[in-house]
């Protein structure tokens, strides 16, 4: 048996998905906080059990019979996620799970400023100390392109600090990648990189911004402090502008700037490009214009 964590959340969620194109579901299972939320894939087949990263009994209890197990890391600023990621790994052990899959992140080496890193750097050291075999999945950023990139749509502007190349990767091209790993008879042993094939800078998406829209996205340079107290103005806390900052001073510093050919092989095919990304967020914006899509 696969068992999944965060199975409610968007990379747990979608990674199951793509299990569930591959393998029958009573090979599946999802450990998760709230099974309710999980009723859908209950219905469908998937084991659900409760489990949270804060009560090793029931992640244990989550994870029995498991031969692999998938521990999505946390986000919370406030937990040590460290410690938490170590009671998973340690649960998942005393399953008898015979592998690990831990989602750690792209760039995760020393001296990374963005503070991100340390947490994925130090729990793969915990994962490297845990007596079965591991694999940490170094996904590229794949979050919303407008959380990077800002309002540019209705401003027309990219108004950011100075970043550096990185390879924008697509949520769910990372999703069934890592369904492929799971699924695989292939075992990867230690860190790999799942990246799309092309880093860019914000220079590049405003040109290919401009090149989909047919009108000039200009790129504006903010200095660091500037980015700061314009998101606050904007309602940001400044703890969480400053923390975002760090990860664009990383960019800068070409922590992020490694590609990988990795995901487009387990993908068989092209990753999504930030072209196509950016294509679908216009046609989704212009669907919301014209009151065409539901956003409720």
């Amino acid at each position: 048996m696969i068992v999944v964590t965060g199975a409610t959340g968007g990379l747990g969620g979608a990674t199951v998905e793509h299990l569930l194109e591959r393998l029958p579901a009573d090979r599946i299972g999802v450990s998760v906080r709230d099974a309710a939320k999980a009723r859908h894939l209950a219905d469908r087949g998937v084991r659900v059990r409760q489990g949270s990263y804060e009560d090793p009994a029931a992640l244990r209890d989550s994870f029995a019979g498991a031969e692999q197990v998938l521990v999505v890391s946390g986000n919370d600023p406030a937990a040590d996620m460290v410690g938490l990621h170590r009671n998973a790994v340690e649960a998942a052990v005393a399953a008898g799970a015979r592998r690990i899959l831990y989602t750690s992140q792209h760039g995760a080496v020393p001296g990374n400023p963005y503070p991100a890193s340390d947490i994925h750097r130090a729990t793969e050291a915990v994962l490297g100390e845990c007596g079965v075999g591991w694999t940490a999945l170094r996904n590229g950023a794949y979050g919303p392109l407008g959380q990077v990139l800002g309002p540019w749509q209705r401003t027309g502007e990219i108004a950011q600090p100075a970043d550096g190349p990185v390879p924008y990767t697509d949520r769910e091209d990372v999703a069934e990648a890592v369904a492929v790993i799971l699924a695989g008879d292939r075992a990867f042993d230690g860190p790999v990189t799942l990246t799309a094939p092309t880093a860019v800078t914000f220079d590049d998406l405003a040109t290919i911004a401009s090149n989909l829209t047919g009108r000039t996205v200009r790129r504006i340079l903010l200095d660091d402090e500037q980015w700061v107290a314009a998101q606050t103005a904007a309602g940001v806390p400044e703890q969480a502008a400053r923390f975002m900052l760090t990860w664009y001073q990383a960019g800068r510093a070409g922590y992020f700037a490694e590609t990988d050919p990795l995901l487009a092989q387990l993908l068989g095919r092209a990753p999504r490009s930030v072209a196509d990304r950016l294509a679908a967020d216009i046609g989704t914006q212009e669907r919301v214009l014209s009151g065409e899509a539901d956003v409720s």
